[in-house]
C-alpha cells in the first residue's frame, strides 16, 4: 500500500483505487477522541475529493474496532465542550454518507456506543466472528442518543430499543441476522473478504455508484410517493449518462464495459 497523508491517530492508505482508513489508537481501543474524529472527517473528505478512489474501508488497529467516545474527554466539562464533541461526531457520520464512495466497515473485536454508530453509519460492514456490538451508555448514565440515530435506521425500532435500553452486547451472527452487518467471516479471512467486496464495487462506474449512494440516502426517509418521484428523476438522468449508455451497450454486445468515469 501507498501512504498518502500523515495523521496522528490514523493510517490512510490507497491501493488500486481502494482507500483503507485505519483508526490507530489500539491502546485506547480506538476510542473516538475529538482529535481522532476530526482526523477521520479530514480523511473521508480527502477520499470524497479524490476521483481515483472508488471505495473505502474503515478498520481499527488492535483488538477492537472502536469502543466509542473517549470517556476521559466527557468528565467534568462544560456544556459547550460536550456540544463540540457531539457535533463533531455527527459531522463525521454525515461526512461518511455525503462522500460518493461507498464506505465498508471492517469490524474485528468490539464496536460499542459511537463505535457501533460508526458501523451502522457505514454503507456496508463485514465482521469477524469475534466481533461484538453494543450501545451500553445507559449503564453508565449516558444514553446512546446519537448512536441511536444510525442504529435504529439500520436494524429497526424494536431491536435498537433492546440494545439501547439494556446495554447488552450482541454477537456477530446476531448482528448479521439483524442487518447491522452484511456478512460474518472467520478472523483470518476478514481483511481479504472486505477487500474483495470493495474491489467488486470498484468494478462499476464511479459516477453511477456515487449517484446511487446519494439517491439511496435521499429517498430513505421520504414517504413512498415522494421517494418514487425523486427516484424517477434520478433514474431518468442516470439513463442519459454516458456510462449508462456504455453499460447497456456492453451488456447487449456481451463485452466488458469501458467506463468514462
Amino acid at each position: 500500500m501507498i501512504e498518502t497523508s500523515p495523521y496522528r491517530f490514523l493510517r490512510f492508505e490507497v491501493e488500486r483505487g481502494i482507500a483503507v482508513v485505519t483508526m490507530d489508537r489500539p491502546e485506547k481501543r480506538n476510542a473516538l477522541s475529538l482529535e481522532l474524529m476530526r482526523e477521520l472527517i479530514e480523511a473521508f473528505r480527502a477520499i470524497g475529493a479524490d476521483l481515483s478512489i472508488r471505495a473505502a474501508i474503515l478498520r481499527g488497529e488492535g483488538p477492537a474496532f472502536s469502543a466509542g467516545h473517549d470517556l476521559r474527554e466527557l468528565r467534568s466539562r462544560d456544556v459547550a465542550a460536550y456540544r463540540e464533541i457531539f457535533e463533531t461526531c455527527v459531522e463525521l457520520m454525515q461526512t461518511i454518507h455525503a462522500i460518493p464512495q461507498p464506505v465498508i466497515a471492517e469490524v474485528a473485536g468490539i464496536a460499542t456506543a459511537a463505535g457501533c454508530q460508526l458501523v451502522a453509519t457505514c454503507d456496508l460492514a463485514v465482521a469477524s466472528t469475534d466481533a461484538s456490538f453494543a450501545t451500553p451508555g445507559v449503564r453508565i448514565g449516558l444514553f446512546c442518543t446519537t448512536p441511536m440515530v444510525a442504529l435504529s435506521r439500520a436494524i429497526g425500532r424494536k431491536r435498537s430499543m433492546e440494545m439501547l435500553l439494556t446495554g447488552q452486547p450482541i454477537d456477530a451472527r446476531t448482528a448479521e441476522l439483524w442487518s447491522l452487518v452484511n456478512r460474518v467471516v472467520e478472523p483470518e479471512k476478514l481483511s481479504s473478504e472486505t477487500r474483495a467486496l470493495a474491489e467488486k464495487i470498484a468494478e462499476s462506474s464511479r459516477l453511477v455508484v456515487g449517484l446511487g449512494k446519494r439517491a439511496f440516502y435521499a429517498q430513505a426517509d421520504l414517504a413512498e410517493r415522494e421517494a418514487y418521484a425523486y427516484a424517477e428523476e434520478v433514474m431518468t438522468l442516470n439513463a442519459a449518462a454516458a456510462d449508462a449508455q456504455e453499460g447497456m451497450a456492453a451488456f447487449l454486445e456481451r463485452r466488458e464495459p469501458s467506463w468514462e468515469k
